[in-house]
């Protein structure tokens, strides 16, 4: 609100007209409007790719939309146990709904594929077993997370096999062989 006048005060020392009072409030107006605008902007996804990472991933449900639209209006129970009085869990919300969906004994939501990786992790290598991986899928997941340091802070011990352009089922199998491997971690190297 305060640059457009100061631009017309300017603008009159620099030896300019004068702009009206309408014309200064309109400046203003239009440097508030710009400066709510987002920056993001709708665009048709023509690549292919279904869950685009730099295109918002995936597209809610109509109904998603109103049940999160709902859950943000008002406060609601969601870490509060109202049977118990006291603290709740959020997972309890959705993980009898994905447990009977999946057949899972157990379920919990996480916001990111890194989140979820390094969870998976660190409950199935106790925190300290070995992750037998390919070279080639040790790859780096949007610009922050790399799969070694997301490997590390699971606990899990990287055990690295074959070369960046091919790992035969030779190569696993020697490994798995070995004391301390837990797992084979699968990683899609497009992630």
């Amino acid at each position: 609100m305060r640059a457009a006048p100061d631009e017309a005060r300017a603008a009159v020392a620099g030896g300019g007209a004068a702009p009206s009072s309408e014309q200064v409030a309109e400046a203003a107006l239009a440097r508030v409007r710009a400066d709510q605008a987002t920056g993001l902007r709708p665009v048709f996804n023509l690549t292919g790719t279904v869950l685009h990472t730099n295109l918002g991933r995936a597209l809610l449900a109509e109904a998603a939309i109103g049940a999160a639209t709902e859950a943000v209006w008002q406060a609601v129970a969601l870490e509060y146990d109202l049977d118990g009085g006291g603290r709740g869990e959020r997972d309890d919300h959705v993980r009898t709904l994905i447990c009977e969906l999946t057949g899972a004994e157990a379920a919990t939501v996480v916001n990111n594929n890194a989140a979820a990786v390094l969870l998976a992790l660190n409950s199935l290598t106790g925190g300290g077993g070995g992750a037998v991986i390919s070279r080639g899928e040790l790859i780096a997941i949007g610009g922050a997370f790399r799969m070694p340091d997301i490997m590390a802070h699971a606990g899990a011990r990287l055990i690295e096999i074959g070369t960046t352009n091919r790992t035969h089922a030779r190569d696993y199998q020697a490994r798995l062989a070995e004391p301390g491997a837990a797992l084979v971690l699968k990683v899609h190297p497009s992630n």
